[in-house]
């Protein structure tokens, strides 16, 4: 496979697994009436800060700008991390199905919650085991299914 097409197919991989990471993230809310998380949101307004670039509007407008740029950053990780694995198998890497899910897993889990932690939006030490649910079951199927779609697509 060139070069270019297991980087689309790794990315369209990724955009299945961030679709299942999705269904499965609102299903929780959904059936737990827990509150959506805010700390996509909360990166996307901390990184425009220290990159000095200014959301748009005021109020309920800038709160809407960052209500939809919260989500698309998680769509550009999971789809960014899939190209990445695609590139790789692209490269000759052929895991097992499940250690390409568990890479596909502690992928997404860093590139999702490392620039949260490190920009001091949230700490994982200090998360209880339902915060710790609420997170890695997700990453866990987006990982599964990632994994997944690449193999069926080779």
């Amino acid at each position: 496979m060139s070069g270019l097409r297991s980087i689309l197919s790794g990315a369209a991989a990724g955009a299945a697994g961030t679709t299942a990471l999705n269904a499965v993230t609102y299903l929780d809310v959904a059936v737990r009436a827990r509150p959506a998380s805010s700390t996509p949101e909360d990166t996307v307004e901390r990184l425009a800060d220290k990159a000095h670039l200014q959301i748009p509007g005021q109020g309920e407008d800038r709160a809407n700008r960052l209500a939809g740029l919260g989500p698309l950053s998680g769509i550009v990780t999971g789809v960014g991390v899939g190209a990445l694995l695609g590139l790789a198998r692209g490269l000759g890497w052929r895991p097992s199905p499940a250690v390409g899910a568990v890479a596909a897993t502690v992928l997404a889990l860093i590139g999702a919650n490392g620039p949260m932690t490190a920009l001091g939006i949230t700490d994982p030490r200090e998360w209880d085991l339902d915060a710790w649910l609420s997170d890695v079951v997700p990453h866990v199927v987006y990982g599964a299914v990632t994994a997944a779609t690449l193999d069926g697509l080779d």
